[in-house]
């Protein structure tokens, strides 16, 4: 199936205070790694594109793309870091799972399509042991909007 225009969902992921030193990357497919767009002391992110299918059985987004992993009821983003992310010589090897069922409806209603317009997430990069975020991640450590590009 070949994605039209208006199925299109741009995601941006802000991954913040990440801890000095580890490198992050999104995980595209099995195992292809994609590097951050931007890289500061205070911030990595990264932009992904997703696709929505027909919703699923309960009427929620049908998340699609090489970024989508999981079943369709349990789609994330993998984060990955570390080791995970291609760094060798860390101590780290995580992956953080951002559930896309998290965004809020609405979100998604505003942003598909729109090629000025995107959701971001806002995620806390640092866990309390001081190394890079993993697991599944949840509010309050993480945080959805939408964004949109200036003319």
């Amino acid at each position: 199936m070949q994605a039209d225009h208006s199925t299109n969902l741009q995601l941006i992921l802000i991954v913040l205070s990440p801890p000095p030193g580890v490198d992050f990357a999104v995980q595209r497919g099995r195992d292809e790694l994609v590097k951050p767009f931007l890289k500061t002391a205070d911030a990595v992110s990264f932009a992904v594109t997703l696709t929505l299918g027909p919703s699923l059985a309960d009427g929620s987004p049908n998340f699609r793309g090489p970024f989508a992993q999981g079943t369709p009821v349990d789609r994330f983003v993998y984060v990955n870091s570390g080791f995970y992310a291609g760094q060798m010589g860390t101590p780290w090897e995580r992956r953080a799972k951002i559930k896309l069922a998290d965004i809020p409806i609405a979100l998604v209603e505003s942003a598909v399509g729109n090629p000025n317009a995107a959701i971001e997430a806002r995620i806390e990069g640092t866990m309390k042991d001081g190394g890079p975020v993993c697991a599944s991640v949840r509010a309050p450590q993480i945080s959805w909007q939408v964004v949109k590009r200036s003319d």
